[in-house]
């Protein structure tokens, strides 16, 4: 790949500024690919540096780093610091003053506010109520919950008492939430009665209702007025139910923290489960603390007193890891609502408000403001404003363009990229080094990965599976009911023993030397192979979606006549009409940008393109309906009747 010139570039000053120039200055290392080389190559010195660097509240000794299960070095059942015990609520509450630590902001109520001192007395009313529930350590709890204030309450109060939290969105359908919760039986259940979203009012006290009625082991119901005008009572559920302000303990008067294993059970999070049930992936509390800690404070520069927001819901874990921000210190702003309600300036002007120093949002959303012209510097000063954080997707190039023009010029704009499998991430921003126009920056400390041919074999400036070739602590410490981690082995490891094969097609390229950068190509089971060429569906994406007329598109390649043809579905923007002239447009947009081998046999205008609920757009199920399968979970889907539209094509028979 060519090398191109840096879109933004940090200052020296900027620099020396950084935790990250802090750490590889205690580390004796003179740039950050010599740190990335170091790190990896002596990871068990790397995590306990970044351990001890990171202020993390433990108790034990550090060695050794990792106890391995087996002889292959990463492999299921490898543990970092078994000597080791913590607790991650402690952790996220080490500060107790009047810091604002947390502001909710919702389309359904006025915004609260809570100080890193009223969090701690919050969230020890819940845990306090827990405890006289006699909840234990190996229970779960979970939430059916938007993203507001009582989800990171609760949340802190199970991890106080070591039982394991996991969440969904109250968007879930209720075969959605019974393929998640099913699986893990929740001990408790908090649940909002309503939620608004684009200005509609949504009830959620009937698939509470259900929820509980399937999984008996659900002993009580917190439900949380989220809507204050509407039900939180329902005859139904009267036995178990208890509204949230009853349920909490105004006679606690403190918080214990109990400490645990380093890897003692703390997330259990899901796969999308478009495919079949969702995989429940069990996290520990140490390894995502830890490795939360270096991708903020290194990698993020979050410091105590910036104010970090993240366009998420409780059902993604992007809410995992901006919740962690709490552990630097920082200011975490929740916004529980529509991105485009009443327009597409919302967050920006959220922005702008709260002084936000760290936006993260989604390569979709920032594709959506430069489709529709959204000028965010025009209208917003957005002074406290430095880092711009995306993932979800690749993010375009000419997204990179727009937000330097229409955002701010002066920040760091990190594409990331990872997943809820490591529930982090393996690559990121980086505040020493350059942005590249479409790359990420950085491969992220300690995490061995490699782009990998067909043979096995790394390969740079040519695109192949993404691997990590040696441990971290952020790799799930099982799946729920695995007991010989079959499940575990066949997701990751299947293809090359003593290597995780992440599923993602990626290529490294030369612009920031032996440590980046990097461009990811989706998901390398959606792959696309017309004659034997390997082609990522992202290569399309950012060819087509930079046209007016597309408002979005979905590729998939279809099984036809021995090989497979590249089919293209576009969503048209309002007012544009399908066209002989607008289909040559599309196929020239992208023979130019590409090859040949990339253009479109058949190009079909639909009214939806699918995505999950985490917002990642769904090419198998697209292509199983195209083949007349049904989908085995369309609950994990956004809108689960996207996919109709696909149905019976006679284009495609």
């Amino acid at each position: 790949m060519p090398e191109q010139k840096p879109i933004w570039s940090p200052d020296q000053d900027h620099i020396q500024k950084t935790q990250m120039f802090q750490f590889m200055k205690k580390m004796g290392k003179q740039d950050y690919n010599e740190m990335h080389r170091w790190s990896v190559d002596h990871f068990e010195d790397f995590w306990k540096e970044m351990l001890k660097f990171s202020g993390i509240i433990y108790e034990g000794l550090e060695d050794p780093v990792i106890h391995l299960k087996n002889k292959e070095l990463i492999t299921p059942g490898g543990h970092f610091f078994p000597n080791i015990k913590l607790n991650f609520a402690k952790n996220l509450l080490r500060f107790r003053d009047n810091q604002t630590a947390l502001v909710s902001i919702t389309e359904s109520r006025e915004t609260l506010r809570y100080s890193y001192k009223e969090l701690f007395t919050a969230v020890g009313q819940v845990a306090s109520r827990l405890q006289k529930m006699g909840v234990q350590p190996e229970d779960c709890i979970a939430g059916f919950l938007p993203n507001a204030s009582e989800a990171v309450i609760s949340m802190l109060a199970v991890a106080s008492m070591g039982a394991a939290w996991s969440s969904c969105s109250p968007d879930f359908g209720v075969r959605g939430v019974l393929d998640r919760f099913g699986q893990i039986k929740p001990r408790i259940l908090f649940a909002a009665n309503a939620y608004i979203y684009n200005g509609k009012k949504f009830d959620c006290l009937e698939k509470i209702e259900k929820i509980v009625q399937s999984i008996p082991e659900i002993k009580k119901v917190v439900i949380i007025p989220f809507v204050i005008d509407h039900p939180s009572e329902s005859p139904a559920l009267k036995e178990k139910a208890v509204t949230w302000n009853d349920f909490l303990d105004p006679s606690a008067n403190t918080l214990s923290f109990p400490h645990f294993l380093f890897n003692h059970p703390l997330y259990i999070m899901y796969s999308s489960g478009t495919t079949g049930i969702p995989k429940c992936i069990v996290h520990g509390a140490g390894g995502t603390l830890l490795q939360h800690a270096k991708e903020l404070m290194l990698h993020s520069d979050l410091n105590r007193g910036d104010n970090i927001i993240y366009f998420t819901t409780c059902g993604w874990m992007m809410w995992n890891w901006l919740v962690s921000s709490l552990f630097v210190g920082a200011t975490v702003t929740l916004f529980d609502g529509s991105p485009s309600y009443p327009n597409l300036k919302v967050l920006w002007k959220l922005a702008d408000d709260e002084e936000i120093t760290h936006f993260g949002t989604s390569a979709k959303f920032l594709g959506a403001c430069r489709s529709r012209n959204i000028i965010p510097k025009n209208k917003f000063l957005l002074k406290k404003l430095r880092v711009v954080l995306s993932t979800g997707s690749p993010l375009l190039p000419e997204d990179f363009d727009w937000t330097y023009s229409n955002v701010k010029s002066n920040l760091q704009l990190s594409s990331i990229s990872g997943g809820t499998d490591i529930i982090s991430c393996f690559f990121l921003g980086n505040p020493v080094f350059p942005v590249h126009r479409g790359e990420i920056q950085c491969f992220g400390l300690g995490m061995d990965v490699a782009s990998f041919d067909t043979n096995g074999q790394p390969v740079k400036a040519e695109k192949g599976e993404l691997v990590c070739r040696k441990p971290f602590p952020s790799m799930p410490i099982f799946f729920w009911n695995d007991k010989y981690f079959t499940r575990y082995k066949n997701a990751y490891f299947d293809r090359m023993s003593g290597v995780w094969f992440h599923g993602d097609y990626i290529a490294l390229t030369e612009s920031q030397g032996t440590a980046g950068g990097i461009v990811v190509y989706g998901r390398s089971d959606a792959t696309l192979n017309p004659a034997g060429v390997r082609i990522g569906t992202a290569e399309i994406y950012r060819l087509v979606e930079t046209l007016p007329e597309v408002e979005d598109s979905i590729v998939i390649g279809q099984p036809w006549k021995g090989d497979a043809r590249v089919v293209l579905f576009v969503k048209l923007s309002s007012g544009v009409f399908f066209s002989d002239e607008l289909m040559v447009k599309i196929k020239k947009t992208i023979r130019s940008g590409a090859t040949p081998r990339h253009v479109p046999a058949i190009i079909f205008p639909v009214e939806k393109i699918p995505y999950t609920i985490s917002g990642k757009k769904v090419e198998l199920a697209v292509l199983e309906v195209v083949q007349g399968k049904y989908p085995k979970n369309k609950e994990a889907l956004a809108d689960p009747t996207s996919l109709e539209c696909y149905r019976n094509l006679p284009e495609l028979q």
